[in-house]
């Protein structure tokens, strides 16, 4: 789905002088939601660094109606929210804009449950890695090897398969995205906007706070995390699986930049070992097997109805 950048809103959705850190890349992922969806989009934000960026009340810093809500409540509060506004013959797109933790941890609960009854909601899990708005705590997101407060020799354990999770839910549409390249963005959040049942997008979102570089730097690093294959872009429309640029280029090997690339420029890595970078490569591997053997099953399905 191409995008037509002189037909974007030029509306503000993000107002100046918000709470933001230099470099956030919530404030981007925002921004681009509103330059996809417009006024009908209605936002519920559950507890977070996008909680904290709105502002006090009765200011706020989005240019979007926000729904505040706790923790574990994001999917629950926008499936009431949309069924409500269906109702009452309002034309609206629920969002759902929740970080990692409030996601794949805390949050996991109701987004299973909103998923399996198909609600008409998209759900955009703000994957920044750690539990960033309570102090750089690990989360099920966080990376092998990354330091948090709360795991100073670095993670042990690898990061959830989520949009594989959400996907085996059998949802109409799950699609992963980057804030480093914002028309892939945008061309998934109207193709979402345009299904109907519920819809799941993971966007990665590099933090300088938290991943400890340079604000100046967070398109760029979000982009090396696919250059190098460490984060793919791709999306399952109704069980099928596609891959999308640049990672459709990226399914060989030696068109991937190497992960130390990516991994030199933040603080967070900084005390891996050369064996802990080696395991790091044999992840991104492994995703990128699981991702080729399930295209080439796809291919032999659909030579097998030919």
């Amino acid at each position: 789905m191409a995008v037509n950048i002189r037909k974007l809103p030029r509306k503000k959705y993000v107002m100046p002088g918000n709470a933001a850190c230099p470099g956030c890349p919530e404030t981007m992922g925002f921004r681009y939601v509103g330059m996809a969806l417009g006024e009908k989009a209605v936002m519920v934000i559950p507890a977070g660094c996008s909680s904290v960026i709105q502002g006090l009340w009765p200011r706020q810093g989005w240019g979007l109606p926000v729904l505040n809500i706790v923790f574990a409540a994001g999917a629950a509060a926008a499936s009431g929210l949309a069924r409500a506004l269906r109702r009452r013959g309002i034309d609206a797109q629920v969002v759902v804009w929740a970080g990692d933790g409030g996601t794949a941890d805390i949050g996991l609960q109701a987004l299973s449950a909103a998923a399996e009854r198909g609600e008409d909601i998209i759900y955009i899990c703000v994957d920044n890695e750690a539990y960033m708005n309570t102090g750089i705590q690990r989360s099920g997101l966080t990376p092998y090897g990354a330091w948090t407060t709360t795991t100073h020799q670095g993670k042990k354990e690898f990061k959830k398969p989520l949009p594989q999770i959400v996907a085996a839910h059998r949802i109409p549409y799950v699609a992963t995205a980057s804030i480093g390249y914002p028309w892939d963005f945008i061309a998934k959040l109207r193709k979402a906007a345009s299904i109907r049942g519920f819809k799941y997008i993971h966007l990665h979102a590099p933090c300088p706070v938290g991943w400890r570089f340079d604000p100046g730097l967070t398109a760029k690093i979000a982009q090396l995390a696919v250059e190098t294959g460490m984060w793919i872009l791709y999306e399952y429309e109704n069980g099928k699986l596609r891959l999308n640029p640049p990672s459709n280029r990226l399914i060989d090997p030696s068109k991937r930049k190497p992960i130390e690339e990516y991994i030199k420029l933040q603080g967070r890595f900084r005390h891996l070992k050369p064996e802990d970078i080696e395991r790091l490569r044999q992840e991104v591997e492994m995703n990128w097997r699981e991702i080729t053997a399930m295209l080439k099953l796809q291919e032999l399905e659909e030579r097998s109805k030919t």
